[in-house]
């Protein structure tokens, strides 16, 4: 069998893996505090028929070697953690992280998760909760005779309650980083968890230790560039097209060798 069958058909596999990686960014264009993935590609291993800087003969080596490759494969995704475009909102509870950090909340089991969608909302306690209703961690309660409620660059956040002259502190909210939030596995419904490779988060108020600052009235939306997706689809495609290509051409040579030797 024609070996560039074979390399030709990971090229196929790799090349659909890409399209299916940037179908879900242009997905997620307008999904609040997405961060794109990126594919990453390497070599598969190669049939080495001579070896660079063998003996050629008794006084000479050779130059190069004769390495043939095998294919590609993909080899993993990445989440690209750069800042997305920042939306000015009329909501109190709308927050958005200036910098590196995620918000922090504490799912059933108690573990915790972590995000960039700083879309809050209050539950029937008051609690501050995400749209899934996972509680904001530490949990702040909003008293029910609140009437505004301010949220300062550090997280402090302060209540306006009826009858009260002077705002009243009811909570912090902190946020945690990672060595590598490269590391960290993608859940969905916009949370991420820890994983080996992240390390443990790195919890603290914004501003201090390198975390970002936190933005009221603000969301961060996506990070995905539709034009940079296009082009990258434009790119994928043409490399399936140039691999089916090469299986079309290596089928009409085996064709050509059956019919005329």
């Amino acid at each position: 069998m024609n070996p560039a069958l074979w390399v030709s058909k990971t090229g196929l596999a790799a090349q659909e893996k890409q399209m299916s990686i940037i179908s879900n960014n242009l997905a997620n264009v307008n999904t609040v505090g997405f961060k794109r993935d990126r594919a990453n590609f390497e070599d598969l291993f190669y049939h080495i028929e001579r070896q660079p800087g063998a003996l050629a003969d008794q006084d000479n080596e050779l130059p190069a070697g004769l390495q043939l490759g095998t294919g590609v494969k993909m080899t993993g995704t990445q989440k690209v953690f750069t800042p997305g475009s920042y939306e000015t909102t009329k909501q109190a509870l709308d927050l958005a992280i200036i910098g590196n950090g995620f918000f922090q909340f504490t799912q059933p089991d108690g573990t915790l998760a972590f995000s960039r969608n700083g879309q809050f909302h209050l539950d029937g306690d008051g609690q501050i909760v995400n749209a899934s209703g996972l509680p904001l961690e530490p949990g702040i309660i909003v008293p029910a005779e609140t009437t505004g409620i301010s949220i300062s660059e550090d997280g402090i956040v302060m209540a306006t309650i009826q009858g009260q002259a002077e705002s009243e502190e009811i909570g912090q909210i902190n946020i945690a980083n990672f060595v590598n939030p490269a590391g960290l596995v993608a859940q969905g419904g916009n949370m991420y968890l820890q994983s080996a490779a992240s390390g443990d988060p790195i919890e603290g108020a914004a501003g201090q230790g390198g975390l970002g600052v936190l933005k009221q009235y603000t969301l961060e939306t996506s990070n995905v560039s539709s034009v940079e997706e296009l082009v990258n689809m434009i790119s994928a495609q043409r490399a399936y097209e140039m691999n089916s290509k090469v299986i079309a051409a290596a089928d009409e040579m085996m064709q050509f060798v059956n019919q005329t030797l």
